[in-house]
């Protein structure tokens, strides 16, 4: 399962590296305020008590860890590859008055640095497309979390109905990268790269094998949703007994 450019991470830090002040507005305006309604729906799959512990795998400027914290209660722990994201992602903690129950680091997902067993639950978003290797990544994820603890994550998705995969089309292809540039030259490269990617990825890894990784890693009672036409793609599975 593999179709990350070779230096996957060199390449993700650079694509995102000069994005993190407007990223949280114009990933709400470019997906037609769907983002928010993705990320809601996925935390509704993460099950923790307060007092409990969970991480949020490619964190970016902390959205979903914020969401996560507010909505469980537990404590969380937010990583992403992109320093430049963390540090923003600090400044939105700050904003919310959750510094002290959200803690940030800069890692990579394939090589977690906690010991087994440590989470509740964890998260991860649009973050599969972005690994050299999204099956053993999933492996590493699921590792680090306790037997019965909840794994939820949010992808983009190709449509899988003709008509609006069409629309979809366009909209990725011209839309997208149009409306990228009058935000900048970062932008440009992020709508110009999302909807190529997001066509290669499922191309070469259709639901059904991505769920199949999850169950090869560990993870029993998979769910899946599409949501907004096939925009979003919301999974969520069960970390099995050892």
């Amino acid at each position: 399962m593999n179709c990350a450019p070779a230096d996957s991470n060199a390449f993700a830090r650079r694509l995102f590296s000069g994005l993190p002040r407007r990223y949280d507005a114009l990933a709400e305006l470019l997906s037609f305020g769907q983002n928010r309604r993705w990320r809601s729906e996925m935390v509704d799959h993460v099950s923790a008590q307060p007092g409990g512990v969970i991480l949020d795998v490619a964190t970016g400027t902390a959205g979903v860890a914020i969401r996560v914290a507010e909505r469980t209660g537990a404590r969380v722990v937010g990583t992403d590859l992109t320093e430049t994201m963390v540090r923003q992602g600090a400044i939105n903690l700050r904003r919310h008055r959750l510094t002290d129950q959200v803690h940030l680091l800069v890692g990579r997902a394939e090589q977690l640095p906690f010991a087994d067993g440590t989470f509740d639950a964890l998260t991860f978003t649009y973050l599969l497309r972005y690994v050299a290797d999204p099956a053993a990544t999933l492996r590493e994820m699921a590792r680090v979390v306790r037997p019965g603890g909840t794994v939820a994550s949010l992808e983009f998705m190709v449509p899988p109905r003709r008509a609006w995969r069409a629309l979809w089309w366009v909209y990725t292809r011209f839309v997208l990268p149009a409306a990228g540039r009058v935000f900048g030259r970062e932008w440009y490269e992020v709508g110009r790269f999302l909807g190529p990617s997001i066509s290669a990825f499922y191309r070469r890894h259709p639901v059904r094998s991505v769920v199949a990784a999850w169950q090869d890693a560990g993870l029993t009672r998979v769910g899946v949703r599409t949501m907004s036409l096939g925009g979003g793609l919301v999974m969520w599975g069960q970390k099995g007994d050892d």
